[in-house]
Order: structure tokens, then C-alpha cells, then sequence
């Protein structure tokens, strides 16, 4: 664990970030958070050339205040023949107190050796994508995601290494399963930084503020739930750390209620600054007693985590980064079935948690994705965070509740589309505990539209379209029960009707030749290669699947699972004739080395960073995942 500082200490100008987001040859965006109000700006230029301390002409900012000392703000240069493909690039985010200056110190750990400045290489025809999902910071491992760190510091000299961009496909944060030290980090941060609180209509405490004094605030958080007839639901669907016969059960004993919480937890997964400041020490006054052998464990594996926020936070300062929400990133379940949707959006406290959840991904994450979507938000924003409290929040979360453009297309060759998966559901009409589909129909025909008649793209999904067959067919007996929840039915072949518009979609004329699909979500990796059954011109379907960044799934339940899938479904067997995928000849790529100890029959189970290798023309050439121990495993075709 990193030493702390004093925590009268003053806090330097930039808390989070700089993270480089959005990237195209008419714009580059980076976001970040500083202490103070700041005049900032980008300056860019070619990385052959010496930087000038002046920013940008072109240079725009935007602010939200969350807290006394708190400030995210996006800063983006806008100009016609901004970047050009396969140039290196190199820009300083400059602050303008009297005249304008770097705001990184000389001896700042976010440059690397021997640079002054973020080097990056912009490519509009993608050669590299980095891609994961699934970062639980207590999770006892290695988190992978530093691992980018070494790929970056070697194509300070090779560029012709540099990776296109880095895809974050989900579970960027747990806000449903945060460990002791977390939850004590976050409300020191949330004090330390004066971010604001808020009234909790429908809970047992009237206001945020109040949770430091709650005798339930640690390990305890599901007796804050409001003592209604629709709490035993609220509890059974929201709260209660569920035991689940076939995955691991899901610890909601820390769930994040308030929004200041979420937003604190975001500045704690990706920088390194606030944890210097803070006393993680067991707060024996505030916590029962029992649980303090569980939080000093849970703090012995936080400290790899911490350990590894240097090189991610230098990381994201040097790749473009795009990210898109999963369940974790707002509650376990999140939109799951029907029936989770009218418990929980009927209720003001859980309706007002899924608010502040989607709220903290707009600020944190999603408003960089795309930022000229977010306009009409951001303009609401302005009339919410003020510098005293939060204004009009009801308002403000009905508004990114209803807000339904969180999906996006990155204008790259081939070009990334990203699936929003989570608030866009086909709800079943016949049963509310059955799982609700991924994407309506409405949604897959948008997506359909974008893609057609394509040469190759690039489809971003959190959950994989093809699983794997044994554990899609557990599920399906466990929904037919009515107990959807208990398995974490979250797969594409679960709801009838989105399964068949997806696979037509698959075996339209003028579907894209090459489809490669990048997944995460189940805590695995592995990679299908999918082609139609009784079609001569089939498209060519690659699916890579890697997860988690610092999360795996329990090795002896694995094992089993990819055991049984092989019995059950292997190439002859006639099971494979009662999927909805019948029609699709599926392959399992071999991982190379066969013999790694976390190689599971044909998936790598252990944290790791996928990395996807294109050819000019937009075929997949490599998949490889690059494990948090520095073992490298790649996925070899059928052929080779």
C-alpha cells in the first residue's frame, strides 16, 4: 500500500487523469479532475516537434462540479485535419493561473522515461485493439490492466507498436461488491474533497451525509433498506448477497448508495493521488467488531491493486480509451428480467441508486465516449452541480434514466460499433422472471442498419453472443423454474426473440464478410470461430472473449463446466440440433501454450488484457491474452 501523506496535506490541481478518450481526425478528447477551478487546455502537436506551452487555438473545456474541491472536466481540440492516420502525436493538458503552464510536475510518474509529454499514435485504420472487462479491485490477483503499461513504454521508441485503442467492455468499477477498506477510502475521499450529499427519499436516513454515522454503514448495508411491504423483494432482488448453486455468490453488504460515493470510487480505480492521502487503518469506532478480520484481509489484497494505479493511470493518459457499462458498473442484475425492473424502479431508493450509478458512468466514462451526444445532459448538468449542493437531482436522474443513445460507432476502418446491452431490453411480455434480451428489436435493427453492406466490422458486446453451450443450457432450466436471478441468465440465446433477430442479422446478403465480435463479462477468455451451416458464402465470425482485467472465475467449477460442455456438446452430438444456433458451425480455438496453469480445456481462466492484431484489410491475424503474470497464450485457428 502506498505510504500516506498527511491528511492536512494540500491537494495537488489534478486528482484523476489525464485519460485519453475520444479520438478522430476532426477532434481529441481527454478528461480529468482537478481540486480546484481551473482555466485548461490541451496543446498538441506532432511528436517530432517540441511542444509550445501555449495551448491550442482550438481548445475547449468543459466543467462539472461535484464537490467543494472537486471538478471533472472534458477538453477537446477541435480543428478540420486535426490528426492523421498512422501519426504519432504528442499534447499537455496546460493550465492557464496567470499564464499558461504544464500541470504536471517535473518529476511526475505519468510521463515516461525521458519524455515530456503524453505520446500517442492515432490510428484511423486500426492495427491493435486492447480489449477486457471485469476490474474488481479486491479480487486476490494481479490486475492486468497494468500490463498495458509495458506494451506503451516500448512504443515510446517502436510507434509501430502502439495499440489503436483500448476497448473497456464492462464492469469498470463494482459499485455492488466493494470490500471494507474500499467503502472507508471512499468516505474519507468524499470528506476530503467536500463532494456533495444528498436527500434519500425512501430510506431509513435522510441524507447521504448520514451513512459515516450508520451503525450498518459497513458490511451491514441492506438494513438501510426502508421497512415497506416491498422491502423482502427489494432485499431478495437488490440487497442480499444471493446464494447462487451454479456462480459465485455476489457480496451486496457494501452496495454504494449515494452519488458522491460512485464518483469517489472512480477517482480510486484510476489514479493513484487520493490514495496517498488516506487512513485505511480498521475504523474499530464504526464497525462491528466481527468484521475486522474480514477487512484486514480484504485490505492485505487491496494493496496489490494500489500498488499496480501508477502504471494504469500512466496507461490511460497514452491510448485512446472507450468504455461501455455492464451490470457491475450499477448493480448485479441490472435489468435482468421484468420483474427486477418494476421492484426496483417502483421504489424511490433503489430507482435513485440506479440513477446515481448511470449518472457517475456518464461523468466518469461515458461522456467521453462520444462527447457530442452528451450535450443536452451536460446542459442539465450545469443546473444540477452546483457549487453548493445538488440541484433539481431527481430531475437530473430521470433525464439520464430516459436518455436512450448510450451505444456508439467509432468511425475507425473496419469501424467499432459498441452495444449498449443493459438499458435497452427486449422485456419478455409472457413471463417477468424470464431474462429480458439483450438488445430490443428496435435496437438490432439500428444496429443492423449500421453495419450492413460493411467490408468488416467490429461489434462490441459485454456479454458474449456465443457462450458456452452446458452453461447457457443450466441457465435455461433454471428460468424455466422462474429463477432467472439465481443463475445470472445474461446470454444472447435467452430471450427467443432476440436470438433469432441476431443470428438473421448474421445470415443477411450483405452482412460484413468479416465480423469479429470482443466480449468480456464471464470472468474467462477464449475465442469461437463461428461460419453458417449450408451457405456457401458464409461470413467469417470471429468472437474474442476476455475477462476479467482483475477478476476469474473459480477454477474447480470451470474445470467442470468445460468438461461437461464437451460430453454434452461436442461436434457430433446431436444436442447441438436443440440450440437456437443449430444453423452455425462453432469452433474453439486451442490456446498455445496448451500447458499454462491457467489454461481450462479450450478458455484461460486468470486476469488478463486481450489483444486482437488486424491486417490491413481488417482480418483478424492474432488474439492473444496477456495474462497478469506476463504469460502470453494465444488462440490458434483450426488450420494452423
Amino acid at each position: 500500500m502506498t505510504q500516506s501523506k498527511s491528511l492536512a496535506e494540500p491537494l495537488p490541481l489534478i486528482l484523476c487523469g489525464p485519460i485519453l478518450r475520444h479520438c478522430d481526425p476532426e477532434q481529441l478528447t481527454v478528461w480529468l479532475v482537478t481540486s480546484r477551478p481551473e482555466s485548461l487546455a490541451i496543446s498538441l502537436g506532432g511528436a517530432e516537434h517540441e511542444l509550445s506551452l501555449e495551448p491550442h487555438v482550438k481548445s475547449q473545456q468543459q466543467t462539472i462540479q461535484i464537490g467543494q474541491h472537486a471538478y471533472i472536466h472534458l477538453l477537446s481540440v477541435r480543428s478540420a485535419d486535426l490528426l492523421r492516420d498512422g501519426h504519432r502525436y504528442a499534447y499537455r493538458v496546460m493550465s492557464g493561473a496567470g499564464h499558461w503552464q504544464d500541470t504536471q510536475p517535473s518529476d511526475s510518474s505519468m510521463y515516461y522515461a525521458g519524455q515530456e509529454a503524453f505520446y500517442f499514435v492515432y490510428q484511423r485504420t486500426i492495427s491493435q485493439v486492447l480489449h477486457g472487462s471485469c476490474r474488481k479491485p479486491h479480487f486476490e490477483g494481479a490486475d492486468a490492466l497494468a500490463n498495458i503499461d509495458n506494451l506503451l513504454n516500448e512504443a515510446q521508441s517502436a510507434p509501430e507498436k502502439s495499440p489503436s485503442l483500448l476497448m473497456m467492455s464492462g464492469d469498470q468499477i463494482y459499485a455492488d461488491d466493494v470490500a471494507g477498506p474500499t467503502l472507508h477510502a471512499i468516505r474519507q475521499v468524499i470528506q476530503r474533497l467536500g463532494l456533495h450529499h444528498e436527500v434519500l427519499n425512501g430510506a431509513t436516513l435522510e441524507s447521504s451525509a448520514d451513512l459515516d454515522t450508520s451503525e450498518h454503514n459497513f458490511y451491514q448495508r441492506e438494513m438501510l433498506l426502508p421497512q415497506t411491504e416491498d422491502n423482502s423483494v427489494l432485499g431478495k432482488v437488490f440487497f442480499r448477497a444471493k446464494r447462487k448453486p451454479i456462480f459465485t455468490s455476489v457480496n451486496a453488504k457494501n452496495h454504494l448508495i449515494a452519488l458522491s460515493e460512485m464518483l469517489a470510487m472512480y477517482l480510486l480505480v484510476w489514479s493513484p493521488v487520493l490514495w496517498r492521502y488516506l487512513d485505511l487503518r480498521c475504523p474499530e469506532d464504526r464497525m462491528d467488531a466481527k468484521f475486522a478480520p474480514l477487512y484486514q484481509r480484504e485490505l492485505d489484497t487491496l494493496s496489490g491493486f494500489t500498488d499496480a494505479l501508477p502504471a494504469v493511470a500512466r496507461s490511460l493518459a497514452h491510448v485512446p480509451t472507450y468504455m461501455i457499462f455492464d451490470d457491475h458498473d450499477v448493480s448485479d442484475d441490472w435489468n435482468l428480467t421484468r420483474r427486477w425492473e418494476e421492484a426496483v424502479y417502483s421504489h424511490p431508493l433503489s430507482k435513485r441508486m440506479i440513477g446515481n450509478a448511470l449518472t457517475a458512468y456518464w461523468l466518469c466514462q461515458g461522456w467521453g465516449n462520444m462527447p457530442h451526444k452528451f450535450q443536452a445532459l451536460y446542459n442539465a448538468a450545469q443546473d444540477t452541480f452546483t457549487p453548493s449542493q445538488y440541484q433539481r437531482l431527481d430531475n437530473f436522474i430521470a433525464q439520464v434514466l430516459d436518455f436512450d443513445a448510450w451505444h456508439y460507432c467509432i468511425d475507425t476502418s473496419p469501424p467499432v460499433y459498441v452495444m449498449d446491452t443493459r438499458t435497452r431490453r427486449w422485456r419478455s411480455e409472457s413471463n417477468p422472471d424470464k431474462p429480458s434480451g439483450l438488445l430490443d428489436w428496435e435496437a438490432l435493427c439500428e444496429f443492423q442498419q449500421r453495419v450492413i453492406g460493411k467490408p468488416a466490422v467490429i461489434v462490441v458486446s459485454a456479454a458474449p453472443i456465443f457462450g458456452l453451450k452446458f452453461i447457457e443450457a443450466v441457465q435455461k432450466v433454471f428460468t424455466a423454474f422462474g429463477l432467472a436471478l439465481v443463475v445470472d441468465a445474461e446470454n444472447w440465446m435467452a430471450h427467443k426473440g432476440t436470438a433469432q433477430v441476431i443470428l438473421n442479422i448474421f445470415k443477411h446478403v450483405k452482412t460484413p464478410p468479416q465480423f469479429i465480435i470482443l466480449s468480456g463479462d464471464v470472468h474467462y477468455s477464449f475465442v469461437y470461430d463461428v461460419t453458417l451451416r449450408f451457405k456457401r458464402h458464409s461470413p467469417k465470425i470471429v468472437q474474442f472473449t476476455c475477462s476479467g482485467f482483475k477478476n476469474a472465475f473459480p477454477t474447480g467449477l470451470l474445470t467442470w463446466f468445460d468438461r461437461l460442455n464437451s460430453v454434452f456438446y461436442s461436434k457430433r452430438s446431436p444436442l447441438n440440433y436443440f440450440t437456437r444456433r443449430r444453423n452455425m458451425r462453432i469452433v474453439e480455438r486451442d490456446p498455445d501454450p496448451v500447458r499454462n496453469q491457467h489454461v481450462v480445456g479450450d478458455v484461460v481462466n486468470g486476469a488478463a488484457v486481450g489483444q486482437l492484431c488486424l491486417s490491413a484489410s481488417g482480418e483478424p491475424t492474432h488474439c492473444r491474452v496477456l495474462l497478469a503474470n506476463g504469460d502470453v497464450i494465444t488462440f490458434k485457428p483450426e488450420h494452423d
